[in-house]
């Protein structure tokens, strides 16, 4: 399990693709003294797991779905990655609850900054919006944010300059495509909600009192 709360940003030095997977090395730096083959380190928010380390370089398979599902196979050589490694059993738990397990890619739609913040917009699909709500917390690119609001179409979060400056956010242009993990609790809120109320009825203030709420 990670937190969201970005340890480095790492270099991609060399990305091998087949017909339906992708062998990814990626320059670990000083994370490299402390991981070893076999060790899950989230990637862009992606959970990948060490195939083979020699000094910094650390390779990782990634599999047909992950590619599907995420950005990492539009890498390159140069390219800049989030690096978080999971959380320890007596580390300060500081973010949210992230799986390392990518929903799906939303581009950069708006960003509007304000003195050394930003406020960004991020186009999304519905069935991502469903378990986006105002004030909830989404991983985007492997960072832990907090949602600032959200529409039909979109929603939005408030980055903090230190996040800026430690993130690949700081760099993220209109258009750019970043993975979207959505919050396990609402998503589990949700899928029991789906399953109690009958499939024609949307969700209700009436309804809710009678559940209990």
């Amino acid at each position: 399990m990670f937190t969201g709360l970005i340890e480095t940003i790492c270099t991609v030095k060399s990305v091998r693709r087949s017909a339906e997977s992708m062998v990814l090395t990626i320059d670990l730096g000083d994370l490299a003294n402390e991981s070893k083959t076999g060790d899950s380190i989230a990637i862009n928010g992606a959970c990948l797991t060490i195939a083979k380390l020699q000094g910094g370089l650390a390779s990782f398979d990634v599999s047909a779905e992950t590619l599907a599902k995420s950005t990492l196979g539009k890498l390159k050589p140069s390219s800049e990655v989030n690096v978080e490694r999971p959380l320890k059993a007596n580390d300060r738990f500081g973010g949210h609850f992230v799986l390392g397990h990518v929903d799906g890619m939303v581009t950069v739609d708006t960003i509007d900054k304000v003195g050394k913040f930003a406020n960004i917009k991020f186009a999304a699909k519905a069935e991502l919006l469903e378990a986006i709500v105002v004030k909830g917390s989404v991983a985007v690119d492997g960072i832990s944010l907090t949602i600032a609001s959200v529409d039909l179409n979109s929603f939005c979060v408030s980055v903090i300059p230190e996040t800026l400056k430690r993130t690949t956010l700081g760099k993220a242009k209109i258009g750019d495509f970043v993975n979207i993990e959505t919050d396990i609790i609402v998503r589990t809120i949700k899928r029991q909600l789906d399953e109690i109320l009958p499939k024609k009825q949307g969700l209700t203030a009436e309804k809710l009192r009678q559940l209990g709420y």
